[in-house]
């Protein structure tokens, strides 16, 4: 095994000075939780009751106070895709309790929230806050003090994040994320994309485009290309809050059942009456962020995680900014390659060795810290191992040496890229981020006169319009968590890479979000200050010449100077009602910087 990686050594040690003081005020926070707030010994028979009044079977443990019993946080919804598995775990989940003299129940439901369905959509400004109100409601259910471990249902895109931040807040609990796994693979998505591109162009209609999608999302599971949610599964992994190799487990398998048993009965052993109590606020730290950062960075993961992870870090008191990402993109190299980076799905990246193969990779290269608390073992090391079944019992295998297909998983020593998937660029515009993974090496540098909007569906008009055929940079400002709640714009997707395929050299500049299947379009994103509360973008005028460039990290309006300081900024557009965006204004209003992780609730929180 290789030692530390210098940069990574670097990096690391910046982030532990950095939080030295809100780590320890974290930590105390979870010491006083578990020796002195609200849990079983000091609530009243009034209110321990209530707690078991409608236990049944499990009602006598409860009443007399000596097992385990174990919140269940769910998310469960049978619209969202991935979620709808989850349906019939909180029954698994009491009885596998009740195999280890434990208990369980539902401490809570928080709400899912699926980018598919409101993707391009008014809906869609609720996407990011949904994170934190799924945060609040974790923190809602935990508050009852009636468990002594929780265990978390949830696997896309903000629902993780969320369910994750929410319970570091009940840090002295021992906690497990349960994941659901992917639907099998189904139509390519290659030929996906081609037709979405060929509907852009009006050469397929509705029918063709509907046929597509459906042959695309067609069952119960994940998405199967590496967007956020599947990049969250990895990132869990990464931090050892998962059983070993439970990511990428198809629903409705006798293995992924058997999966929920192991972290049923693993988590009902690390809690404080044992002797091997792991509470989540210790297995969290700064070491564990790093290498949940540092396996986005080599498996070409979501943008989206630049926002989540800095917020994840806040509610642990470790605090990171896109400088510690960035460093560590130059030393952490692109091992996988799947959709959007590449031809193969989260299927095809399982079956080549997925991330038993990814963490042992990492950790005998120096890249990742081994030395992490797990909720399962010694190290981050015993998590490269892949569940098989031996009959119906469940067992772990130690992870294939060598790649079983090296068009999808390639060893740290021959990487597809020597660098990771994400780079920091700044300048007189302000500093965001750029998933170059995909984007191919000749159009990591654009410079072209800028189309400047406020609305993505203008964007769409002057494409159709015939308004964008020519070089150009398609900047779309006041898409900030201040402005709009930050929404996804991965409708313009297929336009820009229609116009990309013409020839032309385009790239996107805005202040929102790309989806977690951003692909081969250079887009600069997040860009922080948005316009809305004081950022550059609010400068810029349509012809201006701006230069985006991965390799040298600009983001610059070249423009003169003194007539750059003399304008004045675009006035935001007025804030849009409906769809329960007015419920969100107190949000918007407080909501701090993308780098921050674009949150009013640990804005205001003081995290």
């Amino acid at each position: 095994m290789m030692p530390l990686n210098p940069i990574v050594a670097k990096v690391t040690d910046r982030i532990i000075a950095r939080s030295a003081q809100s780590r320890a005020a974290y930590l105390d926070l979870i010491a006083r939780a578990r020796d002195a707030g609200v849990n079983r010994d000091v609530l009243s028979c009034g209110n321990l009751a209530h707690g078991f009044a409608a236990a049944g079977e499990d009602k006598i443990a409860l009443r007399t106070g000596h097992s385990t019993n174990i919140g269940v946080i769910t998310a469960y919804n049978d619209m969202l895709s991935a979620h709808q598995p989850y349906g019939r775990y909180p029954e698994q989940i009491k009885i596998f309790a009740r195999e280890v003299g434990a208990t369980a129940q539902v401490a809570g439901g928080v709400p899912a929230m699926c980018d598919g369905v409101t993707q391009g959509q008014a809906s869609m400004e609720l996407s990011l806050f949904s994170r934190d109100t799924i945060a609040m409601g974790t923190a809602v259910g935990l508050s009852h003090g009636m468990y002594e471990a929780a265990l978390l249902l949830g696997i896309c895109d903000k629902i993780v994040p969320g369910l994750l931040i929410g319970s570091l807040r009940f840090g002295h609990l021992p906690t497990i994320l349960v994941p659901a796994g992917q639907m099998a693979t189904g139509l390519a998505n290659k030929e996906k994309q081609r037709i979405r591109q060929l509907y852009a162009e009006g050469k397929v209609g509705r029918d063709e485009l509907l046929a597509s999608e459906s042959a695309s999302y067609h069952s119960a599971g994940t998405c199967t290309f590496y967007g956020t949610a599947n990049s969250n599964q990895m990132m869990m992994e990464m931090m050892g809050l998962h059983m070993p190799g439970a990511s990428f487990v198809q629903p409705g398998t006798k293995l992924r059942q058997e999966l929920t048993r192991a972290a049923v009965h693993r988590v009902a052993q690390i809690t404080w009456d044992g002797d091997d109590y792991r509470p989540l606020g210790h297995c969290v730290d700064e070491k564990a962020i790093v290498n949940a950062i540092v396996g986005l960075l080599a498996t070409g993961g979501s943008t989206n995680h630049v926002i989540h992870l800095p917020a994840i870090a806040r509610a642990a008191g470790v605090q990171i900014d896109w400088d510690d990402m960035d460093e560590l993109s130059r030393a952490v190299p692109l091992i996988a390659s799947i959709y959007p980076n590449g031809s193969g799905d989260v299927n095809g990246f399982a079956d080549a060795g997925g991330m038993p193969y990814v963490i042992r990779e990492l950790v005998e290269s120096g890249l990742a810290h081994g030395d992490i608390r797990t909720v399962y073992g010694a190290s981050l090391l015993e998590g490269a191992q892949q569940p098989v079944l031996d009959g119906d019992l469940l067992r772990w295998d130690p992870a294939p040496r060598g790649t079983l297909n090296p068009a999808m998983l390639r060893p740290v020593s021959e990487p597809f890229q020597p660098e990771g998937g994400l780079r920091l660029v700044r300048g007189n515009l302000g500093r965001g981020t750029i998933k170059v993974s995909a984007v191919d090496r000749s159009r990591w540098t654009i410079e072209a006169p800028c189309r400047v909007f406020s609305d993505q569906n203008d964007v769409l008009k002057a494409f159709k319009a015939g308004e964008l055929e020519r070089d150009v940079i398609v900047v779309v400002r006041f898409q900030g968590p201040a402005a709009n709640g930050m929404p996804e714009l991965h409708k313009l997707t297929p336009s820009l890479g229609v116009l990309q395929d013409r020839g032309f050299r385009v790239a996107l500049v805005t202040d929102g979000r790309m989806s977690g299947a951003s692909g081969k379009v250079p887009a600069a994103i997040h860009v922080s200050p948005e316009a809305k509360k004081g950022g550059a973008l609010a400068l810029l005028k349509d012809g201006d010449i701006v230069r985006v460039c991965a390799d040298s990290g600009e983001l610059v309006a070249l423009v003169d100077e003194a007539e750059w300081a003399a304008r004045e900024p675009a006035v935001a557009p007025e804030e849009a009602m409906g769809v329960g965006r007015e419920l969100f204004a107190m949000m918007r209003h407080f909501a701090d910087p993308a780098e921050r992780g674009g949150s009013a609730m640990l804005a205001l929180g003081g995290l």
